[in-house]
């Protein structure tokens, strides 16, 4: 380097990222970064080009301007701009404004891109900056919402693939060919692995293989998937824990689809809720856990004004859960040594549903393999008192029915955890209709997926049962809607005489609980409602024009359920007085309940009479 080049180094150095990064990975962007000198002239050719680049600011002050007109930040030293577009491919939407000339170092598409690859660092740090920018400048679609969006909607082609016969030359080709940095691989069209060029280059190049030989040599097997019908933000969620950038997409028989990538997912992110939870997979202690955990409440409040579906609030706090359990089990075993056997940790209730909300509490439980020994019971015995023990301090409430695996009841083997459902199934008493509201809405959160797939595979057939079936709709036409004659209210009232209508009993439960009913008929092992409704929209069980009716009355209860608990109205928990709505939201709500209590009656018909 010449002594000017010097002399931009020391000063990119102490710029974050490159400050935690390297020294190569300054001397590579001081080698490949052009200087400029920005005016009022020539500031409007910059971030109109249709080659996007990496600017930083060494000297001036600017403001970045959205397409209305309003500063989304000012800009000087040491700031950058210009990398939104560099990280999601999409048209430059902002303009910059000079309000003090200076010197701007840029950097090109391909140098920016070189860096993203061969430092993590580097990416991770533009990545955050990207999801804060859009969050503080309150960046919402009414017209688009990325919390509607299917990942369906996401794919732009179809799945590029090969057979794991293929060599790994061919796999090369036609990832070139196709122009795309994975592919994967398919048996008889089920998906059996994945390449990736990281692959090629770790994989192969670094370790001289032959690429003759087939590609299921370097493939990484049983690769991470995702369905269709999911949403962006499980597919985050799911990239976050396991620290993946491709996703096989799947149909419901899964077949494969196509891939999506980080990048993609990245057009879509503008929620700190998701860099949240990539902070709690990567916690190093308790003490970091209860530090994120204390931040969950008010960022979910500043979340939720910036999102057109409340609703999704239920699956960001579910999705935090899971990765405060996932790291709580991760650091018991740094401490305690790994598990002795396999294991799945499951959740059920609310969290199953991925529709948590600020007031729940624990529902979860440990699914263990049959004749444990003694010494390997009291090993799991304390890991769930652990998990349970901490998520409490965490700020998750624990289960007043005691249903955690802090529990002997809900640590069981395969062969005991069916015992107990065929029993509530035989007999179904009022009790155990309660507990199959709850057990019946379970999901794998960590552990053995073959363990977890076994003992859900044994809960299909056990559960087949049209006495049981029957009893469920008995149960649910016995929960009665809060409306009356000539469409009126039915309020109830509290000690303070303050009068309200349970949201939560007598709307959100009730839908759950049709909609549990229908997917156990039909043999759907998802949790979520929304989920298991669109699911349902494939079988013969209830028509389209049902379905949409209660996806529409389960969103617009859970949004208003929610909002009370984000407003924190002084009712009880999941209460609203119907008087405090506007005249539109009121017809709502009675639409509501009277769509929920058609759908209940259906569902006694079908069901206690035996018609199925």
């Amino acid at each position: 380097m010449n002594n000017e080049q010097q002399e931009v180094a020391q000063f990119v150095l102490a710029q974050m990222p490159f400050s935690d990064l390297d020294s190569s990975a300054t001397d590579y962007f001081v080698k490949h970064l052009d200087v400029i000198y920005l005016t009022r002239e020539n500031q409007t050719q910059w971030l109109q080009s249709a080659s996007p680049k990496l600017f930083l600011i060494r000297s001036g002050l600017y403001d970045l301007v959205d397409a209305k007109g309003d500063v989304i930040t000012r800009l000087a030293q040491g700031d950058y701009f210009g990398f939104p577009s560099l990280l999601t491919g999409e048209a430059i939407q902002n303009r910059l404004e000079v309000q003090k000339e200076g010197i701007v170092y840029m950097l090109n598409q391909d140098a920016f891109d070189y860096l993203r690859r061969e430092y993590k660092t580097f990416e991770q740090y533009f990545v955050r900056a990207h999801a804060n920018r859009l969050l503080s400048s309150h960046y919402k679609s009414q017209n688009d919402s990325w919390s509607e969006r299917k990942i369906s909607e996401l794919m732009s082609r179809k799945a590029v693939t090969l057979s794991p016969d293929a060599s790994i030359r061919q796999a090369a080709k036609k990832m070139k060919e196709h122009g795309v940095s994975s592919i994967m691989v398919t048996e008889f069209e089920r998906l059996v692995g994945v390449v990736t060029d990281r692959d090629l280059r770790n994989r192969v190049l670094a370790d001289e293989i032959d690429p003759k030989q087939a590609v299921s040599t370097i493939m990484s097997v049983k690769p991470k998937f995702i369905f269709e019908n999911n949403r962006v933000f499980s597919a985050l969620h799911l990239m976050l824990k396991h620290n993946i950038h491709h996703l096989p997409v799947l149909d419901e028989h899964h077949k494969a689809l196509g891939m999506i990538t980080s990048t993609d997912l990245l057009r879509q992110q503008k929620s700190d809720p998701v860099q949240l939870i990539g902070r709690i997979y990567k916690a190093h202690s308790v003490a970091d856990l209860k530090r994120y955990a204390a931040e969950v409440p008010k960022l979910l409040r500043s979340f939720s004004h910036n999102i057109d579906d409340i609703s999704l609030i239920g699956k960001l706090l579910s999705g935090l859960t899971d990765a405060l359990t996932s790291r709580l089990i991760y650091l018991f075993q740094e401490e305690c040594g790994a598990a002795p056997t396999s294991f799945s940790f499951i959740c059920f209730g609310s969290q199953a549903r991925e529709e948590q909300t600020l007031h729940s509490d624990q529902d979860n439980g440990l699914l263990l393999p049959d004749d444990l020994s003694e010494q390997h019971q009291d090993y799991y015995r304390r890991m769930g008192e652990f998990v349970c023990e901490q998520l409490v301090e965490c700020g998750i409430r624990r289960c007043p029915g005691n249903i955690m695996a802090s529990s002997e009841l809900c640590r069981m083997s395969i062969s005991d955890w069916c015992e107990k459902f065929f029993a509530w199934i035989k007999s179904p008493t009022p009790q155990a209709m309660l507990n199959c509201k709850i057990f019946f809405d379970l999901r794998f959160i960590e552990g053995s997926t073959a363990l977890y797939t076994a003992f859900c595979e044994q809960l299909t057939r056990i559960s087949r049962n049209e006495l049981f079936y029957a009893a469920m709709a008995t149960d649910i036409k016995s929960n009665s809607v809060p409306i009356g004659l000539f469409n009126q209210f039915k309020l109830e009232k509290d000690a303070k005489q303050h009068k309200y209508i349970d949201l939560k009993k007598r709307g959100v439960v009730i839908i759950n609980d049709i909609v549990r009913l229908y997917a156990l008929k039909a043999g759907i092992r998802r949790a979520n409602t929304q989920e298991r409704l669109d699911a349902l929209l494939k079988h013969s069980l209830l028509s389209n024009h049902d379905v949409y009716n209660l996806k529409d009355c389960w969103r617009f209860l859970t949004q208003l359920r929610l909002r009370t608990q984000i407003n924190e109205e002084g009712l009880p928990s999941n209460c609203i007085n119907p008087d405090k709505l506007n005249s539109l939201e009121r017809h709502q709500l009675k639409e509501a309940f009277y769509l929920l209590k058609l759908a209940q009656q259906a569902a006694a018909f079908k069901f206690a009479r035996g018609s199925l």
